[in-house]
């Protein structure tokens, strides 16, 4: 795209379905790896990928060449196959339908970058629920809690 400058920082934020916490130590880096060949091959670039056993949080520098959606549902669809071809859990490996998507200034990439690095700290005194719901209402976003995250009864 001649003539288009863009400065776009977005996390994503999503989850494992029924927020089970299968995403193992063991595998991880392999699914960080898988995504940040998904987010590159889109023409995107990944600053921070890291999570928890049960959801992701995923720092990119977006170029405008597809819409957040597009580029969401490519990465949940792809990883769970990944995922499931490689048989890396019991059963039927999805993700959790939904997202957040929330953007930052270029000033404020270092802090991104320190928070999502320091997931595993972090929610040893916060839940993923309660941080996601931060993250809404810090941003003003609108929400329905029976609509955050569903886990499983």
């Amino acid at each position: 795209m001649p003539n288009t400058y863009t400065q776009i920082y977005l996390q994503f934020v999503f989850a494992v379905k029924y927020r089970a916490g299968v995403i193992q130590p063991s595998w991880k880096n392999n699914l960080y790896q898988y995504i940040t060949g998904i987010v590159q091959n889109n023409g995107h670039k990944m600053l921070v990928i890291n999570g928890m056993p049960d959801h992701l949080h995923i720092f990119i520098g977006m170029i405008p060449n597809q819409s957040v959606s597009d580029l969401l549902k490519d990465i949940k669809r792809s990883s769970s196959i990944w995922i499931n071809e490689n048989k890396f859990v019991k059963g039927k490996f999805e993700w959790q339908e939904g997202y957040g998507a929330f953007s930052y200034a270029k000033s404020q990439i270092k802090n991104v970058i320190a928070y999502i690095e320091n997931q595993e700290e972090h929610h040893k005194s916060e839940s993923f629920k309660k941080e996601y719901i931060q993250f809404l209402q810090k941003f003003e976003i609108a929400y329905d809690e029976k609509y955050i995250f569903k886990e499983l009864i």
